[in-house]
């Protein structure tokens, strides 16, 4: 079961769940002897093993084997109350959640030049990361890049055989098939920066042209271009020998300006003009912005799209603004716990999720908790008039189905096919059914 906020690990003490991953999870927790804030990784218990634990040792000992100003370091590493805790500094958050916001190519560069710089020293200490993505480039105040989770690195000779680990979407096909070099690194690292500046991840099979491939060459110069394409190369042995390599060319090219295209170039000159701009993709994100402001408190929104970057509430059941239905909710939440079906935030005296009419939870605590968000009461015969919170599908006490409509606050639009209310100036979707919008 996951920690609870408040709970104590030792000195630390927990504030909430950062993230989750097929091994373990991230929690944002109180440093009580030195008065900071850390992020505590800590093994799911099903995966608290022998085996398992030597893998996470074996993190604890490579990372604590580099000194380098790119690469995370562990503050702390030890059994704290039954459970395996790796302690990291807290950053800002992933490239990952950074790269769905506008981002200058200057910081573009020069978080690449960060990332390139952490690899080829790992490379250099014989160790291929072998998970190399973004949620594993951790930011900090000032475009401050550091390369974290080496929970599955290989000590390497010459090619290591692995067991395929890795993640899709970023592995090399050598690595899936178990043949792992430090130019498997070198191939996620071309996907991962030319994402970054293409805004579009390739998936396998590559078919020419990449997508994002037209945006690519307005952005920058055909020597980068070609940099990137060689890093990403089906065949290993076209691909750059390792990441100081690698390193070694992107120096030269920024050093001879063949980086960024001559017209983004000259876009992001110090004494450029500040021209209006009209473009459609412009004015969608000025609109994204006007929405965040005038209704993030109200609808309390908390994370990101994952596929198109625009601001969801944890209540979405779909992305109002592309339609995209993940099946767990993969962002922050304010409550203690959460739903081990969708993810989404719980009350400990919760009987079942409100959100997805998931089964009932096995630990229901006795104790009653209040709470601000608290506007509704159950209308189902027999609940008692149980208090609800906007936006409940489902009555998180006796599991009948929501009879309100609910509404947006400052909105007379619903939609026609759930009745839930929704924002046609800025949606093109309901977040309620998912559903191409439809308004009355």
């Amino acid at each position: 079961m996951e920690l609870r906020p408040r709970q104590k690990l030792g000195k630390y003490r927990v504030r909430k769940l950062l993230a989750e991953g097929g091994f373990a999870e991230i929690y944002k927790a109180y440093d009580s002897v030195e008065g900071v804030l850390v992020a505590i990784k800590v093994p799911h218990k099903q995966m608290v093993s022998p085996t398992m634990l030597e893998g996470f040792r074996k993190e604890v000992r490579l990372t604590a084997g580099l000194d380098h100003p790119n690469i995370l370091p562990i503050k702390n590493a030890q059994f704290i109350d039954g459970h395996f805790c790796i302690v990291y500094p807290l950053g800002d958050g992933t490239l990952e959640a950074r790269m769905r916001r506008r981002l200058s190519f200057q910081t573009r560069i020069r978080l690449s030049r960060q990332l390139l710089e952490a690899v080829a020293y790992a490379h250099e200490q014989r160790i291929i990361h072998c998970d190399l993505k973004p949620e594993n480039l951790i930011l900090f105040p000032e475009h401050r890049l550091r390369l974290a989770d080496f929970g599955i690195s290989k000590l390497a000779v010459r090619t290591v055989v692995a067991s395929g680990s890795g993640t899709i979407g970023y592995v090399a096909p050598e690595q899936a098939m178990g043949r792992t070099s430090f130019r498997s690194d070198v191939f996620s690292l071309g996907l991962i920066l030319y994402e970054l500046f293409a805004g579009e991840l390739p998936e396998w099979p590559f078919t020419p042209p990449l997508p994002g491939h037209r945006k690519l060459r307005q952005r920058v110069h055909p020597d980068f271009i070609a940099f990137l394409e060689r890093a990403i190369r089906i065949n290993q042995a076209k691909r750059f020998e390792d990441a100081g390599t690698m390193l070694a060319r992107f120096r030269r090219l920024e050093r001879a300006g063949r980086i960024l295209a001559p017209k983004a170039r000259k876009t992001t000159a110090a004494h450029r003009p500040r021209a209006r701009r009209s473009s459609t993709r412009d004015w969608r994100e000025a609109r994204r912005r006007q929405f965040a402001r005038n209704y993030r408190k109200i609808l309390d929104l908390r994370h990101h799209c994952g596929r198109c970057g625009g601001a969801m509430s944890e209540a979405m059941q779909a992305c109002p603004w592309c339609g995209h239905h993940p099946k767990r909710y993969p962002g922050e939440t304010r409550h203690p716990a959460r739903c081990p079906r969708c993810r989404r935030g719980r009350k400990l005296d919760w009987k079942s999720c409100p959100w997805c009419y998931g089964p009932g939870f096995k630990e229901v605590s006795t104790r009653s908790y209040t709470d601000r968000a608290y506007t509704e009461r159950c209308q189902a015969p027999g609940c008692g008039r149980r208090p609800m919170m906007p936006f409940m599908r489902y009555c998180p006490w006796c599991r009948a189905k929501t009879r309100k409509a609910w509404k947006v606050p400052g909105s007379k639009h619903s939609c026609v096919r759930c009745g839930w209310g929704v924002l046609p100036d800025y949606w093109s979707y309901c977040p309620w059914c998912a559903k191409k919008q439809t308004v009355h």
